[in-house]
């Protein structure tokens, strides 16, 4: 078997199982070693975003719903938790801030409202080489589109991620909704 030509952590959030199968079946089919991470419960992202549990890969897709700048997770009990976990369904800049180390690693978001400009700072803190999400409430077929153009740019024809990244921002107004931070 060949070396893949880029490896690509992609973590999913609730309710995002069906972007996540039709992502992971494309970026494999364009080439990419895509490692799946299903988030169930905070520790699992705080897990990914450390680095603790995260493969290496160049780039780290979020796929979750997103809400007013926060990563949606799924609700769990109080008693369901685990000592010193985060206790809320709602995962933000706070959040990033406190547990993110992504030297190397290119993150991008797929939610809601992602793009918020905390949340992308936070991300730079932790020394995110970039940073793409949506700045407002985004289409998820046009979500999914963005992030298959872009890949498809940076991995078929090699650009650079500037020009990746405005080809796919480019595709209609929805995916005209992302955001590049660097």
């Amino acid at each position: 078997m060949s070396e893949p030509n880029m490896r690509i952590t992609l973590a999913v959030g609730p309710n995002c199982e069906l972007e996540a199968f039709s992502l992971r079946s494309v970026l494999e089919y364009y080439g990419a070693r895509v490692h799946m991470h299903w988030i169930g419960r905070p520790n699992d992202l705080v897990g990914i975003l450390s680095g603790k549990t995260r493969d290496k890969s160049e780039y780290l897709i979020l796929c979750f719903h997103g809400e007013e700048g926060q990563f949606i997770l799924p609700e769990l009990a109080e008693d369901v938790y685990e000592e010193n976990e985060h206790r809320s369904c709602f995962f933000g800049a706070a959040q990033v801030l406190q547990h993110a180390h992504l030297e190397g690693v290119h993150v991008v978001a797929t939610g809601c409202t992602l793009g918020d400009k905390k949340l992308a700072e936070a991300f730079k803190h932790g020394k995110a080489e970039s940073y793409i999400a949506p700045k407002d409430d985004v289409d998820g077929n046009a979500s999914l589109l963005f992030v298959l153009m872009f890949m498809y740019e940076l991995i078929n024809n090699s650009s650079t991620k500037r020009t990746a990244f405005e080809r796919a921002q480019a595709i209609d107004d929805e995916t005209g909704l992302y955001q590049l931070f660097f």
